[in-house]
């Protein structure tokens, strides 16, 4: 008999496992069959779950958790049981009008088929598109900008960067505050954070009024410098607080204290644009899942991968921006490091986009900072920078709604118009009148109409049909061939940016695993590993709902940033150490509040660094501290640990260095993390007979030119060790995962789909 930590949920005693039952020493029945009372005739919680385990006879107490990740097509949900190791998953269509509708919906649907009631989930989980989706459309609040006098413009001037450099008409993204809903005030602060020019508070007070009057109700305020001393916007944060109360008001000091002055002021527009949203959102989210009895102190998955309580969304939703992507990557590394990978290409694709994330040594890459509403989906610049911690993801194609057609050039192309949910593929019915790439999937074999989403959504195969018979007539094809066209010239676009992503940090593709996610990677990640020259495919259990599986095995996690000027051959390691105490105080706080699931803590240091005279920056890890010594060597050997740092990292980058250059490092980046206490171990997966295939379709591949006779199986009823060659199809769900001609797949232990491919030419 072992302990471990836990409360008994009939008695409160400690938590005991005998074998598989759980609960406390007295409440545990001595006859489990018998189901009787336990300790001063109070009934232990413990319940039977004979589905949940290979073998009957089980006593356990569940402890759900509940996963919900909101895409542009599907809202997908996932729920786990830490106690059996069951997890189960649903799909169904975003309801883009109320969002939370889809996710009552789903999780009503999710306990009622599996028996989960709601006082046995003790944590949800939420990501959503949401908040990107309003930067895009532009559905957020009326909002205002607070500048220092003279910096009002800094939205229109930008960092003065085109684009495309060609292009005489080109177009900047239009700034969240249009200049009649900007105002400047008078104060200011040097470069060193020192007031050369008092805060004029009353004149500032009556640009809020005007403001207020036109309408605004959120407010981002954001004064020169105000990244080296917050003086300035605190004072007017509580001076307009006291003259309107109901005014969001979004500080730069707090949203982004680093330095550029454009990136610092998007940035803080951004969050005060979504903010008055996420506020209704998340409250009227937390309580109606109150009244369903489930937990309303909800975690949010953030764009770092990490989580956080909901009241830091509330008042942070920028952070949010790339929630439900991290989360896909986070599944991906999750599902990998069991199977002893430690560097993989994470690539996800769902129903509107697909994106991918470089993993080494079973950590996403982080970037500290991305783009967001790009006016050209593909264009860098073209968007509103977002200076935030990001899993560092491209979007690299067409999701399943992206939209095919002849363009002017009369050549098939495929986006970036994406159908989505609403209408949605001419295969939904539900109002589309365009082919897109899910009906090409269909069309040519690799979905079943009657099992699309699990059998929750019936897909007319005729309407495909239709659509590529008249694209295909347009380009003198058949249907069959515009359709194979549509998926090769996504598999090319996707393995296009793929190989420039992985080069660019300096790595080989042909070196990493593809861990294919998301209900379309792994219908497209054999042909895409074919063209980059992977050869081993990994497709996670469930892999339709991946991110959402994501949000319930990922880390607490806090970072937080500021500027700070430091030479290592000369500056004070007393004050660089003193700011990155600052900054482990501001990390620590909101994770330690969620010490009761994730712990113990741990913090790490890193910096923006540059050559002197260098106007680029390049993000390095330091040692851990504290930096202090007790004698001169000591001193030396701190200032060469952080010096080598970050030569280390460029000479790794760019192969080679200036000569005798000083360095200096501009911004501190701290960050915590820390894992659930509990983490989630599945259910064993049982070795068992070789099934005969559920059913055979023609489906088409380009090794064979033509459509071939291909067994089709059901992934449930595979076992451990399955192994087969392809050509074959396995269904899920939430997935079709595709082998093809030249690969063979098998069944690990731990539940993943491996294939390995024979040879990898295109």
């Amino acid at each position: 008999m072992a302990s471990r930590a836990g409360d008994c949920g009939a008695c409160g005693a400690a938590t005991v496992f005998l074998g598989n039952r759980r609960g406390c020493g007295d409440c545990i029945p001595a006859n489990p069959a018998a189901g009787g009372p336990g300790r001063a005739g109070v009934s232990c919680r413990a319940f039977w779950k004979p589905s949940c385990f290979p073998h009957q006879g089980v006593w356990i107490l569940s402890h759900w958790a509940i996963g919900i990740d909101i895409g542009g097509t599907f809202t997908d949900l996932v729920a786990i049981d830490h106690a059996s190791g069951c997890q189960c998953s649903l799909k169904i269509l975003t309801t883009h009008e109320d969002p939370a509708a889809a996710v009552l919906d789903g999780i009503a649907q999710l306990m009622a088929r599996h028996g989960i009631a709601a006082a046995e989930v003790h944590r949800v989980v939420h990501a959503t598109t949401l908040f990107t989706n309003a930067l895009i459309e532009r559905r957020g609040a009326r909002t205002g900008l607070l500048a220092t006098r003279g910096f009002g413009d800094i939205v229109d001037m930008g960092n003065e960067r085109k684009y495309n450099l060609y292009d005489l008409q080109i177009e900047r993204v239009a700034s969240l505050a249009p200049r009649d809903l900007r105002a400047e005030v008078d104060g200011r602060l040097n470069a060193a954070g020192q007031e050369i020019e008092p805060l004029d508070i009353a004149q500032a007070l009556a640009e809020v009024r005007r403001l207020v009057e036109a309408g605004v109700e959120s407010l981002a305020v954001c004064l020169l410098h105000a990244y080296r001393s917050d003086v300035h916007e605190r004072r007017l944060q509580a001076a307009i607080a006291e003259a309107h109360p109901d005014l969001a008001v979004t500080l730069s000091c707090d949203t982004a204290p680093v330095i550029r002055e454009y990136e610092r002021m998007t940035t803080t527009l951004a969050n005060a644009y979504i903010l008055p949203m996420a506020g209704r959102y998340l409250a009227s989210l937390a309580q109606r899942l109150g009244a369903l009895g489930l937990p309303q102190d909800i975690l949010m998955m953030l764009s770092n991968g990490g989580l956080a309580h909901l009241d830091h969304a509330r008042s942070h939703p920028i952070a949010l921006l790339e929630s439900g992507p991290a989360a896909g990557a986070i599944s991906a590394a999750w599902h990998c490091l069991r199977e002893g990978q430690g560097d993989l290409l994470a690539f996800d694709m769902g129903g509107t986009t697909a994106k991918l994330c470089l993993v080494e040594h079973g950590q996403p890459s982080v970037a500290f900072g991305f783009e967001a509403a790009r006016r050209e989906r593909f264009a860098e610049g073209s968007g509103m920078p977002i200076n935030i911690t990001a899993i560092d993801l491209i979007e690299i194609g067409a999701g399943g709604g992206s939209i095919a057609h002849r363009d002017a050039l009369e050549l098939l192309k495929v986006g970036p118009r994406s159908a989505g949910s609403e209408p949605g593929p001419m295969a939904y019915g539900r109002g589309g009148e365009e082919p897109t790439v899910t009906d090409a999937n269909l069309l040519l074999g690799y979905l079943d109409a009657g099992y699309f989403a699990g059998g929750t959504l019936q897909m007319d195969a005729d309407a495909a049909r239709r659509g590529f018979e008249t694209l295909g007539s347009q380009l003198g094809r058949s249907a069959a061939e515009a359709a194979w066209g549509v998926l090769d010239i996504v598999a090319e676009n996707m393995a296009a940016a793929a190989r420039v992503h992985v080069a660019e940090r300096g790595r080989d593709p042909r070196n990493f695993v593809l861990v294919a996610t998301g209900g379309g990677g792994p219908l497209h990640a054999y042909s895409v590993a074919r063209k980059i020259g992977v050869s081993t495919i990994v497709c996670p259990p469930e892999a339709g709902v991946a991110s959402a599986f994501g949000l319930l095995v990922a880390t607490a996690r806090a970072d937080r940033s500021r500027t700070f000027s430091f030479q290592p051959a000369s500056g004070d390691l007393a004050v660089l150490e003193r700011s990155f105490a600052e900054l482990e105080h501001e990390v620590s706080g909101p994770l330690l509040a969620l010490s009761a699931n994730f712990g113990p803590l741990r913090l790490r240091r890193r910096a923006d660094g540059r050559f002197i005279g260098q106007g680029f920056n390049l993000a390095v890890d330091l040692p851990d501290g504290p930096y202090r010594f007790d004698d001169p060597a000591g001193e030396t050997a701190w200032r060469a640990a952080l010096d080598q740092a970050f030569r280390q990292e460029y000479q790794r980058k760019f192969g080679r260095m200036p000569p005798d250059v000083a360095i200096e490092l501009v911004n501190l980046r701290s960050t915590g993390e820390a894992v659930p206490l509990r983490p989630f171990e599945p259910a064993a997966l049982q070795p068992a007979a070789v099934p005969e295939p559920r059913s055979r379709r023609s489906v088409f591949f380009r090794e064979t030119g033509a459509f071939v006779d291909t067994p089709v199986f059901r992934r449930e009823q595979l076992g451990s060790g399955f192994e087969a060659h392809g050509p074959l199809l396995i269904e899920e769900s939430s997935t079709t995962t595709v082998v093809g001609p030249a690969a063979r797949v098998r069944l690990s232990a731990q539940g993943n789909l491996v294939i390995s491919i024979e040879e990898t030419a295109a």
